[in-house]
């Protein structure tokens, strides 16, 4: 058998050797931050194109960055969705109570009475902002960031915090991660722990409604670390395909679990620019401008309801916490990176807006801000009576064989009978702190 040719000798030995690129961040922890590279542009100078437009007409707004509120506090351009101050003050709140009940989360796990929790301080506009701007029975497939979207339409916060805590409050019996919530009467599906399995779900949902002749649309929500899964891209492909009424929001907070956004192709062009080549309107948003969030998400769902089809929106933020509280970022990313975020935050932001057109003062804010951390103080003692982390109040031992099929198979029942019966074997009086019924 003749040797076989060898390739570095037929291309010449003078050829350069290959080199392969792993993306860096620009900071690590102990550096200078530094975020003139990144070009936030002058709010109110991006064109505002007919919702019915060609995606390939829309190319320079996924490269540049939708903003109305301005330095000077004020908004500015055609993108001001023009919300009466009412509205502003309620969008303000939902995010002062989306706030407020974060840190209470947040210190809860620290207290060892729930496993896990993730904050979106500093995300409040792309959940809260945005989902104003959707009819209240469009249905949401969100990440596990979306907090806001349950407090924005009403869900009470007790069925959150009895969710977080698996207790025996809990309408998902303990089956989810704290966090992933789910709720059918607010249009709220299932979260799920599997990253960007909610885009093709969402696609698949906006297309029955349009087969069906409905006027609901869908939207999704997902991290720009997400957009590196397969379902993702099946979602850009089916959603432009079919045509199908779906909004998909695609959060760049710049940072995974631990890793920074070049990871997922953030180097090399901007996650809205993904939208050109799949045929999809794609805008690229200020996500710490509440008013620009709500006008993108506006303008995307009256696109839909037009049949003309789907968006993607990036919104460009920043993950001002760790990625969960399993998560420490001062071991990845310089510390001062928030101080320095060039975009603020959306909370101030609209708050300062509210001031300067004479519709809002501190006062009102401390006294907002002290109402939602005493709210949310009181419905977390109600939640605490139905149990907290390992105190034994959760939901009937039988339960967990509930729930999965109409009609239970016969191999199911004996498991069930058998665990029944040890359990009872060994904890004859019952386990110790057991909820009544359990």
């Amino acid at each position: 058998m003749a040797d076989r040719p060898d390739p570095q000798a037929q291309a010449g030995h003078n050829a350069p050797g290959l080199s392969l690129h792993v993306p860096e961040p620009k900071f690590r922890p102990g550096d200078a931050v530094d975020f003139s590279h990144v070009d936030v542009g002058e709010p109110g100078k991006q064109p505002r194109p007919d919702e019915t437009c060609a995606p390939d007409t829309m190319h320079d707004l996924a490269y540049g960055l939708v903003r109305v509120l301005g330095d000077d506090n004020r908004a500015h351009g055609p993108w001001d969705p023009k919300l009466d101050p009412e509205t502003l003050r309620t969008m303000l709140g939902h995010m002062a109570m989306t706030r407020a009940f974060d840190e209470r989360m947040f210190r809860g796990q620290r207290q060892g009475k729930t496993s896990f929790y993730m904050k979106c301080t500093g995300e409040e506009a792309t959940s809260v902002a945005a989902s104003m701007a959707l009819a209240s029975d469009d249905m949401v497939f969100p990440s596990y960031r979306q907090q806001g979207i349950l407090i924005q339409r009403g869900y009470p916060l007790i069925e959150m915090i009895n969710q977080i805590y698996s207790n025996r409050g809990d309408k998902l019996k303990g089956r989810q991660l704290p966090i992933m919530y789910s709720s059918r009467e607010h249009s709220f599906f299932s979260i799920s722990g599997n990253l960007a399995t909610q885009t093709p779900q969402a696609v698949g949902w906006a297309m029955a409604s349009a087969i069906k002749g409905d006027t609901r649309i869908a939207a999704t929500w997902v991290g720009e670390g997400s957009t590196a899964e397969g379902d993702f891209h099946s979602a850009c492909l089916f959603a432009t395909v079919y045509n199908a009424p779906v909004i998909l929001n695609v959060i760049n907070n710049q940072w995974a679990i631990s890793s920074f956004s070049g990871f997922a192709g953030a180097e090399r062009t901007t996650f809205a620019a993904r939208a050109l080549g799949y045929g999809l309107a794609g805008l690229r948003v200020d996500g710490n401008d509440p008013l620009a969030c709500y006008a993108a998400e506006q303008w995307a769902a009256n696109r839909a309801r037009a049949n003309a089809g789907p968006t993607l929106i990036e919104f460009f933020t920043y993950r001002a916490e760790g990625h969960s509280t399993s998560d420490d970022p001062s071991g990845y990313r310089s510390a001062t990176e928030r101080e320095e975020w060039p975009l603020g935050d959306p909370v101030m932001r609209l708050k300062k807006h509210l001031i300067e057109i004479g519709e809002w003062d501190e006062e009102r804010q401390e006294k907002m801000d002290l109402e939602a951390a005493e709210h949310v103080k009181k419905v977390t003692k109600e939640a605490e009576a139905n149990g907290i982390l390992g105190h034994g109040l959760h939901h009937p031992f039988r339960t967990m064989f509930e729930d999965v099929f109409e009609e239970l198979p016969w191999h199911l029942k004996e498991q069930a009978e058998q665990a029944i019966h040890e359990r009872e074997t060994k904890f004859p009086g019952g386990l110790p702190n057991e909820g009544k019924g359990a």
